[in-house]
């Protein structure tokens, strides 16, 4: 059974509030973070939706914490394929995003 319009719209919703409060709770409560992250996941699954690309990539894909300029660090990458490297300092995990020429 899909989910109908309604249920997935509050989803997002409360998806959108916990990455925030994720992202507020980062600096003074790191577990609180993890915990809110994994929430998110579970809403997201239990629901069947996607998490929001802007989000999802802010989300490392190694030790599923919240990627922020503290604990990761962006690299602008020309080699091969031009791309932007997201490197977590928790895991070492290395996401890639590919830079599409227009």
């Amino acid at each position: 059974m899909m989910p109908d319009r309604v249920t997935s719209n509050i989803a997002t919703e409360r998806i959108r509030i916990l990455f925030k409060l994720a992202e507020e709770n980062i600096t003074s409560h790191p577990t609180r973070s993890k915990r809110y992250i994994d929430l998110i996941r579970k809403i997201a699954s239990r629901n069947r939706i996607h998490i929001p690309k802007e989000l999802k990539r802010r989300i490392c894909r190694g030790c599923k914490n919240l990627l922020t300029p503290s604990n990761s660090h962006i690299r602008i990458r020309h080699t091969r394929e031009p791309h932007v490297a997201i490197t977590c300092h928790n895991c070492g995990h290395v996401s890639r995003i590919p830079l599409r020429r227009r």
